[in-house]
């Protein structure tokens, strides 16, 4: 699992992670639960298991807020979830919308 090496993730994990692990592969049965736009399942078998609401946004690690993921499907929904983390971060800069020197009186 070289994703681990830099990261704290694992130690913010409960506890009983590995059985909950276990328990997901089982219910899910060993598939990807993403869905296509067409509603088809993947068919891609399922290795990771994912927070469906992130920690980081309040999510917990209850079962219904666990899924089975391909690593595809799991890279993809870790990244956008990553661009909007960044974006919630990032400091916004209004800047007054300027007139025309024609307006100006």
């Amino acid at each position: 699992m070289s994703g681990w090496s830099n990261s704290t993730r694992r130690d913010r994990l409960p506890r009983n992670w590995a059985s909950l692990r276990r328990r997901v592969i089982r219910r899910d049965g060993g598939q990807c639960t993403a869905r296509y736009s067409d509603d088809r399942r993947c068919e891609l078998p399922g290795t990771d298991v994912d927070h469906v609401i992130p920690d980081s946004l309040g999510g917990s690690s209850e079962m219904s807020n666990l899924a089975l993921l391909c690593p595809f499907h799991h890279r993809q929904k870790s990244s956008s979830e990553g661009g909007t983390a960044a974006a919630l971060a990032r400091k916004s800069v209004h800047r007054p919308t300027p007139t025309h020197p024609a307006l100006d009186d």
